[in-house]
């Protein structure tokens, strides 16, 4: 009972901050560029920050060293879960334009939106190294093979540009994560009064995360929430089959169980913010990424305390 407790505590923090975001949305306050400033702030600035505080503050290098070899879990999840999505979309006979983009949602989950305030919430700031782990992982998975397969369903022809890809995969967040990661390697010490500037910024990452999934769920409509099979492919891609894969990819790679309830929660979460962005951009179906982030994520609100109570 105590698991559950704390699983239902943790979430109904994340739900009061999104609320926060969704009721202000829909008193009008954040017009699209006020939402896409947010997003800014968060990703360029108060992630970044966080990372190389947070690192600096809480690693050495022999404990960031041992984390390597954990990467391997998140990449060979994922690298299964792209052949089953591909099982799924000829099973569920998915249309033609929208299969490159079906893909890219069923094996790429929000690392950062919401898996890194949820897990935060649920463990503290020792999940965070796993949380960072899987982070590295899924980004440039998606920032590759992803974004090229909803190129492939939209308008424009689909093509790799390692310039531009390389751009999206050393973001701001994973930059800052890579800066934090040479000053512990360096031992390299930070003015305090910096560090301090770094904490006050990265505490904006949870709250600001959340208020945007608020503002993004006021924004795509409840009502537009629907469930075609194209949905429900989604839906057991994220919830199901991505959970209990990992799962069982730790019946064969033992490791701690932190490690373990992180990367399940993480492979559980929703569907990455960006897929209707990247999907609007190439011509791709952005509306059915929108309603499958909205949908993916009022449902792991029901699903995280689930998954808690399964793998405590």
């Amino acid at each position: 009972m105590g698991v559950f407790v704390q699983s239902v505590q943790g979430i109904l923090i994340i739900i009061g901050l999104i609320a926060v975001g969704y009721f202000l949305a829909k008193r009008g306050w954040f017009s699209d560029e006020a939402t896409s400033l947010i997003a800014k702030i968060v990703t360029q600035v108060a992630l970044p920050t966080y990372m190389i505080y947070t690192i600096t503050h809480d690693f050495t290098a022999t404990k960031l060293v041992k984390l390597l070899p954990d990467l391997a879990i998140p990449v060979l999840s994922m690298t299964i879960l792209i052949g089953l999505s591909w099982i799924m979309i000829k099973v569920l006979h998915i249309e033609k334009g929208k299969r490159g983009l079906f893909s890219s949602m069923f094996f790429n989950s929000n690392t950062v939106f919401v898996g890194l305030p949820v897990n935060m919430a649920l463990f503290g700031t020792k999940s965070l190294p796993y949380v960072l782990v899987y982070y590295m992982a899924n980004t440039t998975f998606f920032w590759t093979l992803g974004t090229y397969l909803i190129q492939a369903d939209g308008e424009k022809a689909a093509k790799f540009s390692l310039k531009k890809t390389l751009g999206k995969v050393f973001s701001p967040p994973l930059l800052g994560f890579i800066i934090g990661l040479i000053l512990v390697v360096l031992n390299i010490n930070l003015p305090g009064f910096l560090m301090t500037d770094f904490e006050y910024l990265g505490n904006l990452t949870i709250p600001l995360s959340m208020i945007f999934i608020g503002i993004s769920i006021a924004h795509a409509g409840l009502t537009n929430v629907s469930f075609h099979k194209d949905n429900l492919g989604i839906l057991f891609g994220r919830f199901i089959m991505a959970p209990v894969l990992m799962s069982i990819l730790f019946i064969f790679i033992p490791g701690p169980s932190l490690m373990k309830q992180v990367f399940i929660i993480q492979s559980a979460m929703p569907v990455m913010t960006n897929a209707p962005v990247v999907a609007r951009l190439y011509g791709a179906d952005s509306d059915y990424a929108a309603i499958m982030v909205t949908e993916t994520t009022l449902l792991s609100l029901i699903v995280v305390p689930i998954l808690m109570m399964i793998i405590k």
